[in-house]
């Protein structure tokens, strides 16, 4: 059996530093915000025949944000793009380097960015508010030796410890790659914690389970904290591996717009299982 409980500050220490490191990552590199935020264009174009350079199309641009992708499609970001400048453009993209194809065009206003972004902070903080009180109400009746609302609040503390890593990723990303917080991002984090408390959850149901069939004076609370770990390890790394595949999959196989999206879920998925057996239960018990 693994000391889980034994070894626990080895376990947090580990969480600590890469939620600094997240943390660092957001407060140097910043997430950059995408057009579903900061609004303007995003067009999409897929060239049939000869490929250009990026060099190559930048100069029909002004202050254009270009960035290839893989099968010869390149994603052009915008402040602002007229219908006319927009048809204008396409002939010459046609007429330089053969047949373009437009895949997609998106034209968001700075109001509608704003409002999206009010809308993704609430419900980022009300998902976390609504969680930590249905797993406070969840536990209500195991008062003993640990409080039913430090149940609730020790998730909150995880689903902070699993959306901060990513996020962190993802602001790494955005400094390397170019990546852009848009509303796949929030889509993304409220998977990755969705997916986490339902393993957190189910590691405390089974410590309140194995509390009801001892009798609390007369248990060690460690042990028996360790021994619940154990017990639901298998199945949340079965069930997270599952996803993992299915993830790598869309990952190598998908689409290229979706890169940053599926490998926002991935990571988040591996830190929200280590996070169900080596940081909520070991903080459980800390703070008893």
């Amino acid at each position: 059996m693994m000391q889980i409980i034994k070894n626990k500050y080895i376990f947090l220490a580990i969480s600590g530093l890469l939620v600094v490191a997240g943390i660092a990552a957001i407060v140097f590199f910043g997430l950059k915000p995408g057009i579903d935020f900061s609004g303007g264009v995003s067009w999409q174009l897929h060239f049939q025949g000869t490929v250009p350079a990026r060099d190559e199309i930048a100069p029909l641009f002004s202050d254009a944000v270009i960035t290839p992708q893989s099968g010869g499609n390149f994603l052009i970001r915008l402040k602002d793009l007229s219908e006319t400048d927009r048809k204008a453009h396409l002939q010459q993209l046609n007429d330089s380097f053969g047949a373009v194809e437009e895949l997609q065009f998106q034209n968001i206003g700075p109001v509608v960015g704003q409002d999206l972004k009010n809308k993704s902070v609430w419900a980022f903080i009300l998902v976390l508010f609504a969680i930590s009180v249905y797993v406070a109400f969840a536990f209500r009746k195991v008062s003993r030796p640990v409080s039913s609302w430090k149940y609730g609040i020790i998730t909150l503390i995880t689903l902070f410890h699993d959306a901060i890593i990513p996020a962190g990723l993802f602001a790494i990303l955005g400094k390397l790659f170019n990546a852009e917080m848009d509303t796949n991002f929030v889509v993304a984090i409220l998977v990755v914690m969705g997916f986490s408390v339902h393993d957190t959850i189910v590691v405390f149901d089974r410590i309140r389970e194995n509390l009801r069939l001892s009798r609390v004076d007369k248990v060690d609370f460690n042990e028996l904290v360790n021994v619940s770990v154990n017990q639901t390890m298998a199945r949340s790394i079965n069930t997270s591996f599952t996803l993992i595949l299915t993830l790598l999959a869309l990952l190598f196989l998908g689409p290229s717009t979706l890169t940053f999206f599926v490998l926002t879920i991935l990571v988040g998925t591996i830190v929200g299982t280590y996070s169900s057996i080596f940081v909520a239960s070991p903080l459980l018990t800390i703070w008893r």
